[in-house]
């Protein structure tokens, strides 16, 4: 895996003339495709029409129940509630884990602002615990200062 060379494919998606959301669908499938331990990497958006509401956006990975998450509720709640970037190593250690699967072991959520207001983030789950690498983390907060230029 070269994060650069992922970052460097991110701006390019995000220079291209598709809509935000064919966007965000490319690059779920790029990091779905160029990172071994990522099982399900999507993205939830902030509600236009439902106040503090997370509405699931563009995704690759089993389908998920979670369509809508209000803020504060589970990783990806809190996120959007607190601005905060969460790494969850172990998610049968995480009191506010929504399980989607099973399967899933570690979690990340990584919040996306727009001139300090948030509206959206990436949400990535592995079936490997403590997959979640520093430089991973990196990788996807990364990629999210990008995405602020879509929304």
């Amino acid at each position: 895996m070269n994060t650069d060379a992922i970052l460097d494919q991110v701006t390019s998606i995000i220079s291209t003339n598709k809509s935000r959301n064919e966007k965000l669908q490319q690059i779920s499938e790029l990091l779905d495709k160029e990172v071994d331990v990522f099982d399900w990497t999507g993205f939830y958006i902030s509600s236009e029409t439902e106040e503090e509401m997370l509405e699931l956006g563009p995704f690759v990975g089993e389908e998920t129940d979670h369509t809508k998450i209000p803020y504060g509720t589970g990783i990806c709640g809190q996120a959007a509630e607190t601005f905060d970037t969460f790494v969850i190593q172990d998610v049968t250690k995480s009191d506010n884990y929504l399980a989607c699967s099973a399967d899933v072991k570690s979690e990340i959520v990584v919040p996306i602002m727009k001139n300090g207001e948030f509206v959206a983030e990436l949400d990535i789950d592995s079936h490997k615990k403590d997959a979640i690498t520093p430089e991973l983390r990196e990788l996807c907060e990364s990629i999210c200062k990008k995405l602020e230029a879509i929304f």
